[in-house]
Order: C-alpha cells, then sequence, then structure tokens
C-alpha cells in the first residue's frame, strides 16, 4: 500500500509520498511514488501515485513518452490549462486500468489505481485534483484544501485540524511529515523512505524536493517530540 498526501495552500503546493510497495510480509520493495515535471519559468507538476504497481508504472511510462511525442496531443508539458493536465491524466489511467483489469479478471483478480495531479501553468492559478481509477476526478478547493490517496486515515486528523489555505510553507511541510508519522506507526504496508517537494505560488518550478531515508535525524527528531507532546496534552486534560 502507500500514502500519499498534497496540500494546496495560498503561499503554494506541498506533495508528501512513502516509497513501500508489497505484495505480502515477505515481498516488500521500494519504489517511487512520486514523479515531478517542470518548463521552468512555464510550468511545475507533480504526480503522486497509490495502487496497484503495474497500473500505476505503466500509466506513468505512458506519460513520460507522451512528452516526446511531436504532436504533443498527451504531453503534460503543452497542456494549455493544469484542468487539462488531469484530464490526459485521467484518460491515461482509465485506459491502463482497462487493459490491466481485463487481464486479471481472467485470474480472478482485481487491480486499481489513483493519482493525485498538482501544479501551476504561467497565467494561471495553482490546482490539485485526485484521480480516481475510472478517470473522473476531484479537486482540492478552499474548503478542503489538501487530498490524500492510499492508507490516509491515520493521517487524516492533524490535517483536518491545522491545515487551511492560509497554512505557511513551514508549518505544512510539519503538518505533513507528522501525518506521515502518524501513518508509518500504524500500518507497516506504509513505509521509509519519504518524498517531499514544494512548488511555491507563480514559482513555476520544484522550488524544493528533499529525499527522507530512514535514518534522518530530522524527522527522528520531530516524530519523537509529536510523540511526547501527545503523551503531556494526554496526561493534562481532565475526563470529567
Amino acid at each position: 500500500m502507500t500514502y500519499c498526501v498534497g496540500l494546496l495552500l495560498d503561499a503554494g503546493i506541498v506533495l508528501l509520498s512513502d516509497t513501500r510497495t508489497n505484495a505480502g510480509l515477505d515481498n516488500i520493495a521500494t519504489y517511487r511514488k512520486m514523479f515531478l515535471f517542470e518548463t521552468p519559468g512555464e510550468r511545475a507538476i507533480g504526480i503522486m501515485t497509490a495502487g496497484s504497481l503495474s497500473i500505476t508504472q505503466t500509466t506513468m511510462a505512458r506519460l513520460s513518452d507522451a512528452i516526446d511525442d511531436p504532436d504533443g496531443e498527451k504531453s503534460i508539458l503543452r497542456a494549455p490549462t493544469m484542468l487539462q493536465v488531469a484530464e490526459i491524466v485521467g484518460s491515461m489511467l482509465s485506459d491502463v486500468t482497462s487493459e490491466v483489469a481485463s487481464k486479471m479478471e481472467r485470474m480472478s483478480q482485481k487491480a486499481t489505481a489513483s493519482m493525485i495531479v498538482a501544479g501551476q501553468r504561467k497565467g494561471g492559478p495553482m490546482r490539485m485534483f485526485l484521480i480516481y481509477p475510472e478517470g473522473n476526478f476531484i479537486e482540492a478547493t478552499a474548503d478542503t484544501p489538501f487530498l490524500q490517496i492510499g492508507e490516509h486515515k491515520y493521517g487524516k486528523p492533524i490535517l483536518d485540524r491545522v491545515i487551511e489555505p492560509g497554512t505557511s510553507l513551514a508549518d505544512a511541510e510539519k503538518a505533513v511529515l507528522l501525518s506521515m508519522d502518524s501513518t508509518l506507526r500504524s500500518n507497516l504496508s506504509v513505509g521509509m523512505p519519504l518524498d517531499f517537494a514544494i512548488i511555491e505560488r507563480d514559482a513555476l518550478e520544484i522550488t524544493r524536493r528533499r529525499r527522507i531515508e530512514a535514518d534522518d535525524e530530522g524527522f527522528a527528531r520531530m516524530s519523537a517530540a509529536w510523540s511526547e507532546a501527545l503523551r503531556n496534552a494526554f496526561a493534562e486534560i481532565d475526563p470529567t
């Protein structure tokens, strides 16, 4: 399984994903689930994936190939708006899902996947979409400024409590990392290393990217501080 989270804030877009893929307790591997594309000064796009690895890898491979296609009809780096980027990704994901599903049905198995697409094109607003296996999607809004895919339930409470459009990028980084920390502690199918990225508003490039390894001291300190803060808060609450 996996956990990916994206925030759409006034100051920019924040993205975080894990890298664990498992097909059983004895078959665990690491695969990148965050893919970043940019034409500096023109557009920046991030895509995060969850679900069947065969579907997500095939979809991302076809999207990457389409970037080099001379006609540019399905290129996410040539689409005139972020809405059309989402439509291209949705159409590709739907096609691949249908192809793989038809083969899996013959073996009485199922496969599905979803994606988060976020970014900004020059002259347009920042936008973020959750793409479903069927190719349809929903969009992050001021009322719901974050989207999640994968094992999202463990990391959602902190986002519900602290994230709003005006949240600073520094606080947003802390929030998504603590959201991931909660998920890592509660679900073994989510694991490190983590991929983190920021696309600042109107920067039109990936302004920050980071790989967080299992031995990252900063992440360990944050995790320990969060655990202590929760224990202290729990002890101070009067149950009556």
